[in-house]
């Protein structure tokens, strides 16, 4: 399976934020959370709710990052999700959890998110 990275946007979950873009994401489906620069999600406003989780890098290294909650936009997709904020020397990532909560599959020979149809639900009813 080919990479490839989608441009994004990103915001507080606070009444009236505004977004700020977030280029150049890799769409990473190994990668459980959504990883964006530290410079960016101050600036939007998003606050940290999570400090030092541990994560394994794909190196085998373990490192502590801080996370928030914050609304995700890319490819006409949008999700409210956690997010790590990233350190310098970390990559920008769109994580598996961001795409899930989009309802978005990966197209990746042509580079691209689809919609990855109904939801799947329980149902009401006793059978």
């Amino acid at each position: 399976m080919g990479t490839f990275r989608i441009d994004g946007e990103i915001l507080s979950t606070a009444p009236k934020a505004a977004p700020n873009a977030v280029p150049q994401m890799l769409v990473d489906c190994g990668s459980e959370f959504t990883w964006v620069p530290e410079p960016i999600l101050r600036k939007a406003g998003v606050r940290v709710v999570k400090k030092d989780l541990a994560f394994s890098m794909a190196n085998g290294q373990t490192v502590t990052r801080s996370a928030g909650y914050a609304i995700l936009r890319a490819g006409g997709f949008e999700t409210v999700d956690e997010v790590v904020f990233a350190q310098p020397g970390d990559l920008t990532l769109l994580g598996a959890r961001t795409l899930e909560g989009f309802g978005a599959n990966v197209d990746a020979r042509r580079r691209r998110l689809v919609a990855s149809g109904p939801h799947i639900a329980a149902s009401g009813r006793d059978s």
